[in-house]
């Protein structure tokens, strides 16, 4: 499973640890991922307001609540 996979847009994550020294996330921080872009880095929407994304190699956090995915079914005739 790849990370785009495994963190679809809509998973919430709650920050452990996360440090920027402009913009740092406060543990305990919930948001939702946006999107994984093609560098692996989760870009997020926190509920602080931040648009900082996570790194999985360097920060630390973890999935609250996973966005299920919706199969889609064909339609009869």
């Amino acid at each position: 499973m790849n990370i785009k996979e495994k963190y679809p847009k809509g998973t919430k994550i709650k920050c452990i640890k996360l440090e920027d020294s402009f913009n740092p996330i406060p543990s305990g921080t919930v948001g939702i991922v946006e999107y994984v872009d093609d560098a692996n880095q989760i870009h997020m929407n926190w509920e602080n307001g931040s648009s900082l994304a996570l790194i999985p190699d360097l920060d630390e956090f973890e999935v609250i609540e996973r966005k299920p995915k919706h199969k889609s079914k064909g339609v009869e005739r």
